[in-house]
């Protein structure tokens, strides 16, 4: 397997996906975004963390992350952060329509 091919594989690794969730520090290290910019879109309502308890690290899932890289990379074609917010919601919902029907897709062509 190549390198495209195991990048592709850890895509769809859907598994994988819904076990990575990583604390706030390292989503900045990660994406290069400061940690007082994420709790700002946290508190627009822009992403949504997954606290454990009160005072607990910030923690956030595969698709928060997409979102900050997505909106980050909005944000530095010169979107305002509400309109960045607002395209970024519309792609999700439109990738997460485009894969529901997939989903049904292939599972009719099991049964």
């Amino acid at each position: 397997m190549d390198e495209n091919q195991q990048n592709l594989h850890h895509l769809l690794d859907f598994e994988l996906l819904n076990k990575l969730i990583v604390g706030i520090g390292e989503v900045s290290d990660i994406t290069g975004i400061p940690t007082r910019k994420i709790r700002y879109w946290e508190e627009k309502g822009a992403i949504e963390s997954e606290k454990s308890g009160e005072g607990s690290t910030r923690r956030y899932n595969y698709l928060n992350v997409k979102k900050m890289l997505l909106i980050q990379e909005m944000l530095d074609e010169g979107f305002t952060l509400d309109a960045a917010i607002k395209k970024v919601e519309k792609r999700m919902e439109t990738l997460n329509e485009a894969f529901r029907k997939l989903a049904n897709t292939m599972t009719e062509h099991r049964e």
